[in-house]
């Protein structure tokens, strides 16, 4: 991939030489999100964050990913504060705010809308997840996160055995997940959800013509043993007709510490993309699991300010120039105590 200017839409426009090169520039800055080091490196620089649809963890992380590189965030949060409400076409709106714009990040809740919106847009577009389709940064830093977590043990993503729980239907970061993972050699993904919530067959063939080993459950507990992953989605509630629908299967594969134990490799790591729906009738991964070092649900999230500043840097041509405008620290940093 030409990373400079392009649109970040769909996990399906990564090769894996792609994957290694977001990665390694996202290691480069570890210094810059954790407040070793300060770049201005896109002093000047303005993005649109656009969020028509509920966030917190990826809005946040966009901007503050764009932040930490020295550039400067306007956002638009929700329909009604947008002239969307209005009926303006995404294209109106792409054409004007690219004008205002150097980069736009966007999330919508209708599928194949951030592609559209990108079609009439004068700067690039990173997709925040377009419906129950992709999402495909969240894909990304997950991948990250696994290679982080796993690494210490000596593995590779070659080879890795994951477990995926809970709404893979709707679940878009799973689906972005599952097309990523289809780039490695010798992976066994096991699909753990309700007969009626799982994966769509078009990514389970995706996988399968891979090389994928792919196995579908749907009971829990048997399917999680001798995984290096479990990777825990809750029920998306605002994919259903009714909130009674959503409610058919909430709860329905809970992960809590006594499971963990019995069923589980001392060393498998959990994960999920957040929010976790900690409700007592969903509760999909217990409190009681958030003293297990092996929790990587946290990590996993600061990991996503690493791969959106990479992808910031790698879009807009400036990864060689990072540290070239960079300075110390000058305030008490609490990560450093």
């Amino acid at each position: 991939m030409n990373f400079t200017g392009a649109h970040i839409l769909s996990i399906n426009q990564f090769q894996r030489q792609d994957v290694d090169r977001v990665f390694a520039v996202a290691d480069q800055m570890e210094p810059y999100a954790l407040r070793k080091r300060v770049t201005r490196v896109l002093e000047g620089a303005i993005l649109g964050n656009m969020f028509f649809e509920a966030s917190t963890r990826t809005r946040v992380s966009f901007g503050s990913a764009f932040n930490l590189l020295g550039g400067e965030v306007r956002e638009t949060a929700g329909f009604e504060n947008s002239a969307l409400v209005k009926g303006e076409s995404l294209q109106d709106t792409a054409r004007v705010l690219s004008g205002f714009s150097d980069v736009i990040c966007m999330r919508h809740p209708q599928e194949g809308s951030v592609a559209d919106f990108a079609s009439a847009s004068r700067v690039p577009v990173l997709n925040g997840g377009d419906g129950a389709n992709e999402h495909p940064t969240q894909a990304l830093l997950d991948l990250y996160t696994i290679r982080q977590e796993i690494a210490a043990r000596g593995q590779t993503i070659d080879g890795l055995k994951i477990a995926m729980i809970g709404d893979l239907r709707h679940g878009r970061t799973v689906h972005s997940l599952s097309k990523l993972l289809s780039l490695y050699n010798n992976v066994q993904v096991i699909l753990i959800s309700p007969e009626e919530l799982t994966l769509p067959e078009a990514i389970v063939e995706q996988m399968r013509s891979a090389g994928v080993q792919v196995t579908i459950s749907h009971e829990l507990t048997n399917s999680i043993v001798d995984v290096d992953i479990v990777y825990s989605t809750r029920i998306q509630e605002e994919r259903f007709s009714t909130k009674e629908e959503a409610d058919l299967y909430r709860g329905k594969f809970r992960l809590n510490q006594a499971i963990y134990t019995e069923f589980c490799q001392p060393n498998t790591v959990i994960m999920h993309p957040l929010p976790r729906d900690s409700r007592a009738d969903a509760n999909e991964l217990d409190s009681d699991l958030d003293n297990n070092p092996n929790l990587a649900i946290f990590r996993q999230a600061d990991n996503g300010v690493l791969v959106r500043m990479a992808l910031f840097a790698l879009v807009l041509d400036v990864a060689d120039k990072v540290d070239e405008f960079s300075y110390d620290v000058r305030w008490y940093n609490s990560r450093q105590v």
